[in-house]
């Protein structure tokens, strides 16, 4: 009985050992669990985001980004969200370029004066869209990170009502700047 008691417990530590040397080796390569929402290698007091900066033709998207990274530190983090002159840090961001190009067609065909004419007419449209992004700290006017370059793709349809195009590609700009938000957050607040 003495004996069955013993490999019962071994039987258990070996279903364990596994995990107990998972956090061992976690735990060892800097990586810290943490409460949600605090940051991770930096002390930030309180942030303000301002309106993003566009140097793209495509304007009246800024407001678009500057939402959805207010929106993602404030769901997401324990920092407050303040104005810029009461901000211990600020993060500014400057998108510099929104394209798009054609990615599908579908291909017309009609008959123009007795002869047929064949034309390519766009169905889906890629839009790439660059920003640049820093945080400073507002005291000494230091920059904490700086991200240069971050580029994020989304597509949409497009038809022959101008509406819902403009709406489709708005829709496109909301995805992107919802996850340049999320990369912001995580290069603000999850530093290791």
């Amino acid at each position: 009985m003495i004996l069955f008691r013993a490999l019962y417990k071994c039987h258990h530590l070996i279903k364990v050992l596994p995990i107990l040397l998972s956090l061992t080796v976690l735990s060892g390569c800097g990586y810290h669990l943490r409460a949600t929402g605090d940051p991770m290698g930096i002390k930030i007091g309180s942030l303000s985001i301002p309106l993003m900066k566009s140097d793209s033709s495509s304007l009246g998207f800024e407001g678009l980004f500057t939402s959805a990274i207010r929106e993602e530190f404030a769901s997401h983090s324990k920092v407050p969200i303040v104005r810029e002159e009461e901000a211990t840090t600020v993060l500014i961001g400057r998108v510099y370029e929104i394209k798009t190009a054609p990615i599908s067609y579908n291909i017309i065909q009609n008959r123009v004066q007795g002869k047929m004419t064949t034309y390519e007419e766009t169905k889906t449209r890629r839009m790439k869209i660059k920003l640049d992004a820093k945080l400073v700290n507002r005291a000494d006017g230091k920059i904490i990170w700086e991200a240069r370059g971050m580029e994020e793709k989304s597509s949409f349809s497009v038809g022959n009502d101008p509406l819902a195009n403009r709406y489709n590609q708005r829709l496109a700009v909301q995805k992107s700047a919802s996850r340049f938000a999320e990369r912001l957050y995580s290069k603000t607040m999850e530093r290791f």
